[in-house]
């Protein structure tokens, strides 16, 4: 894949802005911070846009499609795409967004077939697990030759160029250890997921409880609930189990609807409160963990997720570079209130 101003910036430690400063001898910038950015964009590779390949050139057309728009989490993969549609119009590359509000297969089935009716090339997608969006998505590359990419969540059993998304599975295992830590390897332990159908939730759960049943057999899982990514219910849940089991070590949410947390704790007579893991860097799961309702975040790098898969299919489409590996996954970022701003 081509080396993109995100990747040079990562890799420098800086902003975008600076990068573009750097590389394009705008605004002000210390001297030695614009060489050290300048030889790191050689080393990478990096093309300016001026010399790049008048093939990248090509108008093309390139659909997002999303699920949960309106979800906290999303905050950062817009922006991920967002960045990407003004990076990739120097490409002449053009975005066309379908948000999805819900996790509704017909929704999302509606979108993809309504990029395909306006021409787009290449379609990427946070997919719904179901058979009915599987057959979509082989039908589009199979039958209209679009390829497409899955960001955010992925899907089993189709001819998708990639997945570019976190190792789900991986980040709930990441979470069983952080809770063993805390708890001593023993209590219980109440884990709250969105949807059930949702692939993503499902995998972090999965990882969790494998890595509670192989390495801290002293644990006791109370339960896995749904929220559906209400703040009220996951109030509710937390609520009604710390009356059943009033010596709870533990709670993991692996969705939205975080702000219940706090909402529970508030109710609570004055004693320790239970641990907490909670996924997604947003404003409020910041504030929990200043305000100590939260002990660690775990985040999936939202922005790189809207960001890459958009460059991933731009040079599939433009270059016919296909991605290096099917599974581009982005780094499991712990946060605590010690390394969060």
């Amino acid at each position: 894949m081509a080396v993109t101003i995100q990747d040079i910036a990562e890799a420098a430690g800086v902003s975008r802005g600076t990068v573009d400063r750097a590389l394009n001898n705008r605004g002000r910038i210390n001297p030695e911070v614009a060489k050290h950015i300048q030889d790191i964009a050689k080393e990478l590779g990096y093309i300016p846009k001026r010399k790049r390949n008048e093939k990248d050139k090509q108008h093309i057309k390139i659909g997002v499609v999303t699920q949960l728009s309106k979800a906290s989490f999303m905050i950062q993969v817009k922006k991920g795409i967002e960045d990407a549609r003004r990076e990739l119009a120097d490409r002449d590359v053009e975005l066309i967004l379908e948000e999805c509000m819900t996790v509704d297969e017909n929704e999302q089935l509606k979108a993809m077939e309504k990029l395909a009716a306006q021409g787009v090339s290449g379609i990427a997608v946070m997919p719904v697990e179901c058979n009915a969006v599987r057959e979509r998505i082989n039908h589009l590359v199979e039958d209209l030759n679009i390829p497409v990419v899955t960001f955010n969540s992925d899907i089993v059993g189709t001819k998708r160029s990639c997945f570019v998304g976190l190792d789900n599975k991986k980040s709930g295992r990441t979470a069983a250890g952080l809770m063993g830590v805390m708890t001593g390897g023993k209590g219980k332990v109440l884990v709250i997921t969105g949807y059930f159908g949702n692939s993503v939730n499902s995998m972090r759960v999965d990882g969790f409880v494998e890595e509670i049943k192989t390495s801290f057999p002293e644990m006791e899982l109370v339960g896995v609930q749904s929220s559906f990514d209400e703040t009220a219910e996951v109030e509710r849940i937390i609520t009604n189990t710390l009356e059943v089991f009033p010596d709870l070590s533990g709670i993991v949410v692996v969705s939205g609807g975080q702000a219940g947390i706090r909402n529970a704790f508030e109710k609570l007579p004055e004693r320790k409160r239970p641990f907490v893991i909670i996924y997604d860097l947003t404003p409020k799961n910041v504030k929990a963990l200043h305000d100590n309702v939260a002990d660690f975040l775990i985040d999936q790098n939202g922005y790189t997720q809207g960001y890459r898969s958009l460059f991933v299919l731009a040079d599939i489409l433009q270059k016919g570079q296909e991605p290096a590996e099917e599974f581009l996954y982005t780094d499991i970022i712990i946060k605590t209130k010690y390394n969060v701003s």
